[in-house]
């Protein structure tokens, strides 16, 4: 069959879902989905008014039917849905009262081979074959693609194991399409790519053509890395950003920037030493690899532990920037220099190196533990640590936050308003 591209709506809002829908309807779309979130904020009325929109697009309603199959099987075919999605980890039993009820109400039915084990996926693939679905589903979840995963691997086994076509999901975008088709898929199923795009119509329209061409399309935003890339993803975001992604937390509270418009980012080379004793400092910076932060506990007092020469020290060795819980003086000097410097206080007093402290040991910045290696990145808005198990996890969120608002910024300039886009009045806490 043909390659088909399906849109999944995991809006949370229909008027925004609706909106999105008919632009990547126009933008080459074939299939509609009414995605899990969208149904459970808006009921199957979301379905309705896709069938009533689009009277000749294929509707599929994602209910991840985990039990009570033939119900909901049944609510969603004469709601309008053509295809109604079933996990693959539900029972044979509701897995088969997915299909009689499919067949009796004119519905297909897909089967959902999310979080299925990898040594599992293609003997259940065959199981619900044999149970009689239309179509599997291979679907790396959010939450992986937040962990730098996809779903290729497990496609090429799935597309091999079964004769009924086969759709896949998972952080899909322009550049790799292409991939999924050449790994085996029927159906390409996009979210983010499209959903979060300024302009839906043309994500659509370059994806369709990555789809039919075979040629990879490229794309600055809509892309998760893995720990090796993550450099290149932090360069992206804003503090804000990824404050939002570490639910709220993060920030060392009260360190700001001497510049403005400057950027930091690297992983952290901890000092620990007392209120004005720049021994450390001046040591660590001959540790430190490009590319890493100094981040100095000083305890939140002067006198100064950095200025112009140590500032001129980690510029030769191509220090990313320095974070220091303490003092710095020569303002004027460091901000010529367009150097990262990130501090609590400034003074003109310097202090004396005793050599008291330690480098490369938990640190604590404002009452916030930093660990060695843990990421920094610092901006306008401050400073914000990641811990370093999980600084994948966090940049392809705030990634995702990034290109959420940039399709919020997009709705606003059309006329709208944040609080009517997001439809804030019925999201208030009750």
């Amino acid at each position: 069959m043909k390659p088909i591209l399906q849109v999944a709506l995991d809006f949370v809002n229909l008027k925004r879902a609706l909106q999105v829908a008919e632009e990547a309807v126009k933008g080459g779309v074939d299939w509609l989905e009414a995605g899990t979130p969208l149904i459970k904020s808006e009921g199957l009325d979301v379905v309705r008014e896709l069938r009533k929109k689009f009277p000749n697009v294929t509707i599929v309603a994602d209910m991840k039917i985990m039990d009570a199959g033939r119900i909901e099987t049944e609510a969603a075919a004469k709601a309008g849905a053509d295809i109604v999605c079933v996990l693959a980890a539900a029972s044979d039993s509701t897995i088969r009262e997915c299909v009689q009820a499919g067949r009796n109400y004119g519905a297909k039915i897909e089967a959902d081979l999310i979080e299925i084990g990898e040594k599992e996926i293609e003997k259940r693939a065959r199981q619900v074959e044999k149970l009689g679905v239309d179509y599997v589903g291979v679907h790396c979840a959010i939450d992986q693609q937040m962990k730098g995963k996809d779903p290729f691997t497990r496609l090429q086994k799935v597309a091999k194991a079964v004769k009924i076509p086969v759709a896949v999901a998972g952080g899909i975008n322009s550049e790799t399409a292409c991939r999924a088709v050449k790994a085996g898929a029927d159906i390409v199923i996009v979210g983010g790519a499209i959903t979060k795009a300024k302009e839906p119509k043309l994500a659509s329209g370059d994806i369709k053509k990555a789809i039919s061409s075979g040629k990879v399309i490229a794309s600055r935003l809509f892309k998760r890395v893995s720990e090796k890339d993550v450099r290149k993803a932090l360069q992206e975001v804003s503090t804000a950003n990824i404050s939002d992604a570490m639910h709220r937390s993060g920030d060392l509270k009260g360190i700001v920037s001497l510049l403005e418009g400057i950027k930091m980012i690297g992983p952290a080379v901890t000092v620990r030493t007392y209120p004005g004793d720049w021994a450390k400092t001046v040591q660590a910076i001959d540790k430190a690899k490009p590319g890493d932060v100094i981040v100095i506990d000083a305890a939140g007092a002067g006198p100064a532990v950095w200025g112009e020469l140590a500032t001129h020290g980690a510029m030769r060795c191509k220090i990313a920037g320095v974070v220091i819980d303490g003092a710095v003086r020569d303002i004027k000097e460091i901000r010529a220099l367009r150097f990262p410097v990130f501090a609590k206080l400034t003074t003109p007093t310097a202090g004396e190196p005793k050599g008291f402290g330690e480098i490369g040991v938990p640190v604590s910045v404002s009452g916030s533990k930093v660990f060695p290696g843990d990421w920094i990145v610092g901006d306008d808005d401050g400073v914000m640590c990641i811990p370093k198990d999980i600084v994948a996890e966090v940049a392809n969120r705030a990634m995702g936050i990034l290109e959420q608002e940039n399709r919020l910024r997009e709705e606003i300039d059309r006329g709208s308003t944040l609080g009517k886009a997001i439809e804030l009045l019925k999201w208030e806490k009750k």
